[in-house]
């Protein structure tokens, strides 16, 4: 488990102002390898990106950024043998930075951080791309382009680096929402380094509440809260996560806290009438509600 000093240190390496984006990473690792020393993988990164600067400075002084791009993935993916883990997508080490490290696999996510690390130690821009269900790469026309700029080229991490197209970007966005919808480019915006975070984050707590792992799913809502304070659906869930803990006091508050500042101040079936019998048009709020007054009775039980 992280500790309030990791978790400390953590959010101060997300906030800082520098690009790095490992060793917060790294930091967040120790939420499952408590003793990991995280200097030998950051010199291990280093030593990628200098052997990724020899193969990009062996291009012409007029290769185009997409020219450096391929020459980056072609030393990541296939002299260094990182692969995206088709067999094992869902294995918890797949999202730690150490773990993708060793073992040269992991998810689009994770694949992306190392790309990213050591395109910047090799002096390439490459940024990276919230995308919806799958993270993705964006190879910049020029490395001051704005964040508005369409002549990028697009790339999957977790398939080699692949080149993708529009039609390519419309399918995968259709596999990942199940919905028929117009491709947007504002979907290709370059993801800060906070934003990134927040998805390692994100995708962690949705593994481990899988797993019935809530000590370490609720750390992660704490996080989670911490670098974005105003997430409603990260409050709900810490009292959510703090009810399977047992932790009735404290799932009282974050629950009556989510329904004071969320969107229906009052529940729907406060303002029906609670013995209507229509639970049709039962709601989130009316659900947590339920739950708040149950907590009321065990947190006065305790009294």
């Amino acid at each position: 488990m992280l500790t309030p000093e990791n978790i400390r240190h953590f959010s101060n390496a997300v906030r800082t102002p520098t690009p790095e984006i490992a060793p917060a990473a790294l930091l967040l690792a120790k939420l499952e390898y408590s003793t990991l020393d995280i200097r030998p993988y950051l010199n291990q990164l280093e030593q990628l990106g200098a052997e990724a600067s020899e193969r990009v400075s062996s291009l012409s002084d007029t290769a185009d950024p997409l020219a450096k791009a391929t020459a980056i993935s072609s030393f990541l993916f296939q002299e260094k043998g990182f692969h995206g883990n088709t067999d094992s997508y869902d294995d918890l080490r797949n999202s730690f930075l150490n773990e993708v490290l060793d073992r040269r696999t992991g998810i689009p996510i994770t694949l992306a951080v190392v790309y990213i690390e050591i395109a910047r130690r090799a002096g390439i821009v490459i940024d990276g791309v919230n995308f919806p269900g799958h993270f993705l790469l964006k190879v910049p026309s020029h490395p001051d382009a704005p964040a508005n700029d369409y002549q990028h080229v697009v790339m999957d991490p977790f398939r080699g680096g692949k080149v993708l197209s529009e039609v390519d970007c419309q399918n995968l966005l259709r596999k990942h929402t199940g919905e028929e919808q117009t491709f947007d480019q504002r979907l290709l915006a370059p993801a800060t380094k906070q934003d990134i975070l927040l998805r390692m984050l994100t995708n962690l707590k949705r593994i481990y509440v899988r797993m019935r792992s809530f000590p370490q799913a609720h750390t992660i809502t704490n996080m989670l809260l911490t670098l974005k304070p105003s997430a409603m659906t990260e409050l709900r869930d810490r009292g959510l996560l703090a009810y399977q803990l047992n932790n009735f006091p404290a799932a009282l508050e974050d629950l009556e806290s989510y329904l004071r500042f969320s969107s229906h101040t009052e529940p729907a079936m406060s303002r029906r009438g609670e013995t209507d019998g229509n639970t049709n048009e039962r709601t989130e709020q009316d659900e947590i509600w339920e739950h708040v007054k149950a907590l009321r009775r065990r947190v006065a039980s305790l009294n």
